[in-house]
């Protein structure tokens, strides 16, 4: 076979035509990149139907702030022992009805009866020492009108005899020294009456002072054996007010020492709400703000009537005062919700509560973007809140519509497609 020689011309154009096509494929690769670079990523899709949204509106909404709680009664006691003693009987148990002396433990004290018996005794004693005190008065004071009685009838004698022996004097038929001496014994018995009466007054003052003195010493026993009367009926525990025995805190043929708690009674006609509010939305909880108590049968209105001063793992105790009458069957530790209401919040932009989205913060929404079925991501700064209401302060419009739902899963995507 015989080789024949190409035309240069004809090859020079073939490796023309090769460059150019490769030049013009490089180019068609390099568009396509920055096209493929320049275009945005397909939204993620996320089903409408599970999402909560809410379109944003201006208007009035109420601040409120919730708790959850249980019904407990007004009026609450723990009576406690006042004295030692042994647990002899338990006679009502819990849920009874008690009266103010109702007698719900009996208690046996042997000190305490020999501490009756004696202070009883030591009072008939004082007693007895001061009626025969008054008894050795009065014989005193008889004694010393006898002496004044019998003064003033010596006084009366002599000042006869002193009138008779003047009368003679004149007459010259007694001496001058017979007349003196009536004149000296009717000086001497005015002295001696006078002195009985001085006697009888300072006697009488005296006496007085003693009977003072027997009285202070009765009084002293009588007090004592009044105490010790009421250590002895204390062994008998009442409530001192009507009520419903709730708990009996001690057992038969237990010692107890003063001051043991033995039973609680409280009144159950007379009950409020205690609720659990979370620290952080009890900050602005007042006296005296209106609330609701949902009792699950009916809705009580009420009042904050106290607010604990310090958190407990993470709650505030707020007490509510019901004002509307108990529905039927409403009874201590029933469970409850409650509604305080802050304050009125007139012509603001708002929105339904975020899953995340807490008072005076800034989070990232999606909002709906109208005609594309998409949520592109936008940060709202929002306000006071409510319940179900939060005031938006900006990055909202009042007619957007937004996404409530937890969005945490998508924190990687600015825009999600809607279907």
């Amino acid at each position: 076979m015989v080789d024949i020689a190409r035309d240069p011309a004809i090859l020079k154009r073939r490796r023309r035509r090769q460059v150019a096509a490769g030049i013009a494929g490089g180019l068609a690769i390099i568009v396509v990149s920055v096209k493929l670079s320049q275009m945005e990523p397909a939204p993620v899709s996320v089903e409408r139907a599970t999402l909560l949204l809410d379109t944003v509106k201006r208007g009035t909404i109420i601040r409120e702030v919730r708790g959850v709680g249980t019904l407990v009664p007004e009026d609450t006691r723990w009576i406690s022992a006042t004295t030692d003693g042994r647990v002899e009987r338990i006679l009502l148990r819990p849920g009874a009805v008690v009266a103010p002396d109702s007698v719900i433990v009996e208690l046996s004290s042997p000190s305490v009866e020999q501490e009756a018996l004696t202070t009883r005794l030591a009072l008939q004693s004082a007693e007895a020492s001061l009626a025969n005190l008054r008894v050795q008065n009065q014989n005193s004071l008889l004694n010393q009108e006898s002496a004044i009685a019998a003064a003033e009838a010596e006084f009366k004698k002599a000042k006869m005899q002193a009138t008779t022996d003047a009368e003679l004097a004149k007459e010259k038929l007694i001496s001058q020294l017979t007349l003196q001496t009536s004149e000296v014994n009717l000086e001497l018995s005015r002295t001696r009456l006078e002195i009985e009466h001085k006697r009888q007054a300072t006697a009488q003052e005296a006496l007085d002072a003693q009977v003072r003195v027997q009285q202070a010493a009765v009084d002293q026993a009588k007090g004592a054996a009044a105490l010790a009367a009421k250590r002895l009926a204390s062994l008998k525990v009442t409530p001192g007010f009507s009520g419903v025995l709730q708990v009996v805190g001690v057992e038969v043929g237990e010692m107890i020492a003063p001051g043991k708690s033995v039973a609680r009674v409280a009144d159950p006609m007379r009950l409020k709400a205690s609720l659990k509010v979370p620290e952080n939305q009890a900050k602005d909880v007042d006296v005296g703000q209106p609330a609701q108590v949902d009792t699950r049968s009916a809705v009580i209105a009420g009042r904050v009537s106290r607010k604990d001063p310090a958190a407990i793992n993470g709650t505030i105790t707020v007490d509510i005062t019901l004002v509307d009458p108990l529905p039927r069957g409403a009874v201590p530790d029933l469970s409850v919700d409650g509604t305080i209401q802050l304050e009125l919040m007139a012509n603001v932009l708002n929105v339904g509560r975020p899953a995340l989205g807490q008072e005076e913060s800034t989070v990232s929404l999606f909002r709906v973007i109208n005609g594309t079925g998409d949520a592109q991501r936008v940060q709202v700064k929002l306000g006071r809140g409510s319940v179900s209401s939060i005031e938006v302060k900006s990055g909202l419009s009042e007619g957007d519509q937004v996404v409530l739902s937890d969005m945490s899963n998508y924190d990687s995507h600015d825009k999600v497609r809607l279907r």
